[in-house]
């Protein structure tokens, strides 16, 4: 657990959230709102992705 890290395990649960809120505007027939939760999901894993990559090249 001293691994841990707050700032990531929001991030990823902010990804996991906005994927989820795609398919519910998708039932909801939303589908605008749809494909802008989508990019959001992208882009904030995108954001998670490059601070990992940041965070093991400092450590190596």
């Amino acid at each position: 657990m001293k691994n841990f890290h707050m700032n990531t395990a929001l991030l990823a649960s902010l990804v996991i959230l906005s994927f989820v809120a795609v398919g519910f505007a998708i039932g909801q027939e939303i589908f605008w709102l749809a494909g802008v939760l989508f990019f959001l999901g992208f882009a904030l894993m995108s954001v998670g992705l490059r601070r990992k990559r940041k965070h093991q090249q400092q450590t190596s």
